[in-house]
Order: structure tokens, then sequence, then C-alpha cells
């Protein structure tokens, strides 16, 4: 085992090499490893090959939790032979996690010819190269992403970032981080899509809390792909084609009866059932009036 500063690099059980941070005591992708569950959970659960294939222009990423780069890379590499412009735009309070990789790309396995961009993208908060087929602009914003992205952020999240097709959302969980696990910042981060533009959202988590905050937002949420010992995960989008299991009306009877399935409305984490309030306002979500 490998350390330095808050980081270690760490051998997982299949062999895999990932990123544990010692603060969080949370390992990243802890358990078929970075790049394995990156193509399980984004690649193939968005089907980014064939969207971006099938795009024209600037397709746009948001990597909400740049972390150690890996989700970012897998899906750099999964798309690099497609002749279309990619905007990668990462979001992280730190830049130290992927520093620290920066120093360990060997052990890691994922970097793939891709150091010298993210040493400029660490630096410069900025990089483009030519990649394969197409180009890529990759920009990273260090900041708190609930605050840049509250309503009333001292600059307009509408000016600053381009809009998503698609959003790979990976924090640390919400016992840990339940700032990044509120329904207030998912109602944020849902008035900042362009309506017009198809998004889809995938993140490891399949609580009920979350697939309720994710509701109340306005999104449509579906039972996302498994991952290693996760059987389901949760995925969401602001069109309900983009879901191949959008969630039904026998999931909304399970809810009511959850004893964890209020949303966090402040970042402190809890347990508490579903208020009466948060029940009439979830049954009128379209996804089920929608669902017979």
């Amino acid at each position: 085992m490998q350390t330095a500063s808050a980081y270690q690099i760490v051998t997982l059980a299949n062999g895999t090499r990932s990123v544990h941070s010692l603060s969080h005591r949370e390992t990243f992708h802890p358990v078929i490893g970075p790049v394995a569950e990156a193509e399980a959970l984004y690649v193939r659960q968005l089907k980014l090959v064939e969207r971006v294939r099938e795009h024209e222009g600037e397709f746009v990423i948001w990597d909400v939790g740049l972390g150690a780069a890996a989700n970012a890379l897998t899906v750099l590499r999964a798309t690099r032979e497609l002749p279309v412009k990619i905007r990668m735009v990462s979001f992280d309070h730190s830049a130290e996690p992927l520093r620290f990789a920066l120093q360990h790309t060997e052990a890691l396995g994922y970097f793939d010819g891709y150091e010298q961009a993210l040493e400029k993208l660490v630096e410069n908060k900025q990089t483009t190269f030519a990649d394969g087929a197409r180009s890529v602009e990759w920009d990273f914003h260090l900041a708190d992403f609930p605050s840049l992205v509250q309503p009333d952020a001292g600059n307009s999240p509408s000016a600053l970032f381009p809009k998503p097709h698609a959003i790979l959302f990976d924090a640390f969980s919400p016992a840990k981080n339940p700032a990044m696990w509120t329904q207030p910042l998912f109602a944020s981060l849902f008035r900042l899509l362009d309506p017009a533009r198809p998004c889809a959202m995938p993140t490891y988590s399949r609580s009920t809390m979350l697939r309720v905050s994710l509701l109340l937002a306005g999104f449509f949420v579906g039972a996302g792909h498994a991952t290693g010992e996760k059987e389901e995960t949760t995925i969401a989008a602001n069109t309900l084609n983009l879901l191949d299991e959008p969630l039904d009306r026998s999931w909304l009877s399970r809810v009511k009866r959850s004893t964890s399935a209020e949303p966090l409305w402040e970042p402190v984490y809890r347990q508490a059932p579903l208020t009466p309030e948060t029940w009439d306002k979830l049954c009128e979500h379209p996804q089920f009036r929608q669902t017979v």
C-alpha cells in the first residue's frame, strides 16, 4: 500500500488498483475498479458511443466529481474514434485526488497517454487536444459544486457552462458528503438543463431517498445497470425516452412504506419516511401519471 498526504493507492479484491481517501474513509470505485465501473455505469448505460456517433456538432459531458479522472478518461477512450468534438466540463472541490493519481499512473493503469493533458488541466483548469478521430475541449471548475449551481450564485451558471447531453454524477456517499445529495441541489441541476437537449445522468446509488429527490427536482427516473456488488443503480433524465426501465407505480407503492425516503432538504444526513406533503408531490409527477 502506497501513501501520500490524504490519499492511498489500494488494491481491490479483483487485483485492480484504486485511490482511497483517508479523510472521507472511502475508496473510489471500490468493488470492480475504476475502469470497469465507469464502463458499466456511464459508457454503456448512457449509450454514449451510439449517441456520440449519431450526434452533429459538439457533444457536452458534465463530469460531476472529477476525483482521480477515471470516469472522464474511460468515456474519452470509448469515444476516441468517433469524429465528433467532445466538450468535457469537470467539477470538483479539490484537485488533490487527481494530483495524487498523476503520481501513480502506472499503478492505476487507466491514464493511457492522457497524462500531459491532465497535467495541463490541473494547472490551467483548461486543456484542448486532438485525440483519435476527434478533438477534445476540457474545462475544470475547482469549486464547491452546490454553491456553484445554486440559483443565487454570483455568476449565472447558465453563462458559465455549456448545456450537457450527459452527466457523470459521482460524489462521495450521502452519509459522508450530504451536501452533494440534497433535493435543492438536484433541483438546481435540473434547472440548468436545456429542455430541448435530451440529457441523462446515472449514479451508483439506488437509494429511495435519492430517487425521490431526483423526481421532485423534475427528472424522470429509472432503474440503472448493475455494477459490481450493486444489483441496481439509478439513472435520471430530462426526457422519459432516455430510460430503459423507468420506475412505475409498483415502485411508488413501496416508497410509502420506506423508513428512508424523505429527501435531504439540508446538507445534514439523516433517514426519515416520506412526509404527507412529499408523498402528494411525488404522486403528481408526470412519470406516474403516464404509467397505468
